[in-house]
C-alpha cells in the first residue's frame, strides 16, 4: 500500500481502506493536526466529527475526502450509508482503535466518525445575493459556539449564509463545525475585512441593518428591506461606531430585565426572525 503526500501531509492511497492501531502513524499526526488553525489553512482541510453531521454534509452533497471510524463501532444504516458513498466517490476509508480517535478528536469519549473535509471557498465574489431574503454577519466574532450558533441560525430562517467580518472565529475549528449541527454545510460562508465587504455590498442592492444602540429604532417596528444583511458585532465591544455609522439601518431589542444586552448570537436570531416576518408581509 503506498501513501501519497499533500502538502506535507501523509493521505492514503492505493487500495482506499486501511487499518491503523499505532499512534505513531503519519496519518494520525496529519488528522490531529487539523485540530490546529494553522494546519488547518495549509492543508486546506478540516475534520468533522459524528454520524449525525456526517449525515448532514452527505444528504447536501458533500462528502468527506476521508472517512475515519472507530474498530468495533455499533453497526447503523446511516453509517453504512455514509461508507458506501464514501467508496463510490473513491474518498478513503480509514479504521482506528477508539483511544487512536480519541487523541485525533481531543475527546476522551469520540463519536464512532469523523470526517476529512475539503475548505470550502470562502471569497465574497462567490456570494450570490439574490438567492435569500436575508444574510448575517458578524464583526469580531470570537466565540466558536457563538458563530455554529449562528450558522445554525441562518439555516433555521433560510438565510443565504455567513459573512465574517476582520478577526472572526475560525469556522472551520472542530468546535465551530460541532456548534453548527451541520449547518456549515447548508450555509454559505465568506470572510473579509470591513472595507472589502463594504465595497462589495455598495456594489449591488442590499440593506445593511445593525444591532446597536446608537439612535436605534425598535427591531419590531424597522423597515426591513430584501436583501437585508443583518450585523452583530463583537461579544464584549459589539460594532465600532464607523460600522454602525455605515449602516442603513440601526436597531435595538429591548431588555426588560437586568442584563443590557443578549448574547451576540441570540440577538442575531431574534433579528433574524423578525426581519424575515416582516418581509415575508412586505
Amino acid at each position: 500500500m503506498s501513501d501519497t503526500q499533500v502538502n506535507g501531509a501523509y493521505l492514503p492511497g492505493g487500495t482506499h481502506r486501511r487499518t491503523i492501531t499505532g499512534f505513531s502513524n503519519p496519518l494520525v499526526k496529519f488528522l490531529r493536526s487539523l485540530r490546529d488553525k494553522k494546519h488547518r489553512k495549509r492543508e486546506q482541510r478540516f475534520l468533522a466529527e459524528g454520524l449525525r453531521l456526517l449525515t448532514d454534509a452527505r444528504e447536501c452533497g458533500v462528502l468527506p475526502e476521508m472517512l475515519v471510524m472507530a474498530i468495533g463501532r455499533d453497526p447503523h444504516p446511516l453509517l453504512d450509508a455514509l461508507e458506501a458513498a464514501v467508496a463510490a466517490a473513491g474518498g478513503e476509508i480509514v479504521e482506528m482503535d477508539v483511544d487512536i480517535l480519541a487523541k485525533v478528536t481531543g475527546k476522551d469519549n469520540p463519536q464512532a466518525v469523523a470526517g476529512v473535509f475539503s475548505e470550502f471557498d470562502t471569497r465574497l465574489a462567490n456570494l450570490d445575493r439574490a438567492a435569500s431574503p436575508i444574510w448575517l454577519v458578524a464583526q469580531a466574532l470570537r466565540d466558536p459556539g457563538n458563530l455554529g450558533t449562528m450558522l445554525r441560525t441562518g439555516d433555521a430562517v433560510g438565510a443565504g449564509g455567513l459573512i465574517l467580518l476582520d478577526d472572526c472565529a475560525d469556522p472551520f475549528s472542530v468546535e465551530a463545525v460541532r456548534a453548527s449541527m451541520g449547518a456549515i454545510f447548508t450555509q454559505k460562508i465568506a470572510i473579509a475585512r470591513w472595507d472589502e465587504f463594504h465595497s462589495w455590498l455598495r456594489g449591488g442592492d442590499g440593506q445593511l441593518v445593525a444591532a446597536s444602540l446608537r439612535d436605534p429604532t425598535d427591531y419590531r417596528e424597522a423597515p426591513y428591506a430584501s436583501p437585508c444583511f443583518l450585523m452583530v458585532g463583537n461579544e464584549s465591544r459589539g460594532l465600532p461606531a464607523e460600522y454602525e455609522q455605515a449602516c442603513d439601518l440601526r436597531v435595538t431589542i429591548p431588555m426588560l430585565g437586568r442584563a443590557d444586552s443578549l448574547n451576540a448570537a441570540v440577538a442575531g436570531a431574534v433579528l433574524a426572525y423578525e426581519a424575515l416576518a416582516h418581509l415575508r408581509q412586505a
